[in-house]
């Protein structure tokens, strides 16, 4: 997995304007397109796409985030806490990545869709900066996250209901770069696991005034069982969509998953989507075979270090890193949202799986199973015999080769409901 991403959410009022009102006057998107696909199917879904700029109205700013991005790479004989070849052996030379958060600072306006067809649609404006400020690297990851959302937009008569839908965008004359989505959630799953986590705390602390009925307790954690299966089987078939359809998400998180509803009473009605495709990779096989490889270049630097040298090896790679990427939000939605808040956060969670235990489950387990703070997490993983534990185990392989593709993953019977 090679990049996530950080929100940080600021407020401030809203006032409606059209885009063409601003003192940087605007002009048509560049949508960055080659020349094969300008004929192709993606050509004609550009032509469904809103690049006007005067078609939008922009409200108020409701956050902004930056992408944590791979800026160097090591493997276990470069690192001081691995001391014997035995170690090395054993995690079947998995290689670790250090990430930083990078330049490219991504702002959130709410908006909506002034005239034609789509008028009175909300959406969500995700606003790259120019080069000026962001460099180039910001220009590759609006163009990329553009070319990505057409493509798969354009690639079935059906839209996959678990990836964020693209408008369209347009090109301020400053260079930013305005993708508008459509707004079907302002939550993601790492909101969803604070609000969680927050609320166990707040419970936790009121005793047994809380839950004076017995039952009340038991009955809201099957409920948040039951809503983190149904988020986690979105997010699978939308990664098994875009896998299907020739594509690599690459910034899979907590963060990158947008949510219709927070309540776990409302299960039934939650549609995770997947957003932040800015790292999305090509893996048809004229695209890997021609190693031009952009953003994508840490991806493959990786699937080399590993020993995937072919176009078929590296697509293999490259959907098991994805499968990894995914494997790590299983974990965090499986205990962030069952633990008080400051109990465990993302990166400690993934430090205690990785290097403390090196993607051993089962010691894991054990650890957690004595303490009494991971007891909820432990609980669910538990379900069907160790169901969980299982899933997980197998989707953080070390070995990429021995990882199951996403429609195994959601055929799992952790993940069909059966146990909850």
């Amino acid at each position: 997995m090679s990049a996530g991403c950080i929100t940080t959410c600021m407020a401030s009022s809203y006032y409606p304007s059209s885009v063409a009102d601003s003192p940087a006057a605007t002009q048509s998107f560049n949508l960055k397109f080659q020349h094969n696909e300008k004929n192709g199917t993606h050509g004609r879904y550009r032509a469904s796409l809103i690049m006007n700029p005067e078609s939008f109205e922009v409200g108020r700013l409701i956050g902004s985030y930056g992408f944590m991005n791979v800026t160097s790479y090591s493997d276990f004989q470069s690192r001081p806490d691995i001391d014997s070849p035995s170690q090395l052996e054993d995690v079947g030379g998995l290689k670790f990545q250090d990430v930083r958060e990078g330049n490219v600072q991504i702002r959130l306006y709410e908006g909506r869709v002034a005239q034609g067809p789509r008028r009175g649609t909300p959406i969500i404006f995700k606003v790259y900066p120019g080069k000026q400020i962001g460099g180039l690297e910001a220009d590759m990851m609006a163009s990329n996250e553009l070319k990505s959302h057409a493509f798969l937009q354009s690639c079935s008569h059906s839209i996959c209901e678990n990836i964020q839908i693209l408008l369209g965008g347009f090109e301020t004359k400053t260079g930013e770069q305005w993708l508008a989505f459509r707004n079907d959630g302002k939550y993601s799953a790492a909101d969803y696991a604070k609000a969680s986590s927050e609320k166990l705390s707040r419970n936790r602390a009121l005793g047994e005034q809380k839950f004076w009925n017995p039952f009340e307790e038991e009955t809201n954690i099957k409920r948040k069982r039951s809503f983190i299966i149904k988020l986690l089987q979105g997010v699978l078939s939308g990664l098994a969509y875009m896998h299907d359809n020739e594509r690599l998400h690459q910034s899979l998180g907590p963060s990158s998953v947008v949510l219709n509803t927070m309540v776990d009473k409302d299960a039934a009605y939650l549609v995770p989507r997947l957003r932040d495709l800015a790292f999305a990779a090509d893996i048809r096989f004229s695209s890997l075979e021609e190693n031009s490889y952009g953003l994508s270049e840490g991806l493959w630097r990786r699937a080399r270090s590993s020993g995937a040298f072919t176009p078929m090896e590296k697509r293999a790679f490259g959907i098991a890193d994805d499968i990894y990427g995914a494997g790590l939000l299983f974990a965090y939605l499986a205990f962030i949202p069952f633990c008080e808040a400051g109990i465990v956060d993302s990166l400690s969670l993934q430090r205690l799986i990785e290097s403390t235990f090196k993607l051993d489950l089962t010691a894991t387990r054990e650890y957690c199973l004595a303490d009494d703070r991971f007891s909820e997490a432990v609980k669910f993983l538990d379900l069907g015999n160790g169901a969980g534990w299982e899933l997980l185990q197998v989707m953080l392989n070390p070995d990429f080769r021995n990882r199951p593709i996403a429609e195994a993953v959601l055929n799992h019977r952790f993940l069909t409901g059966a146990l909850v």
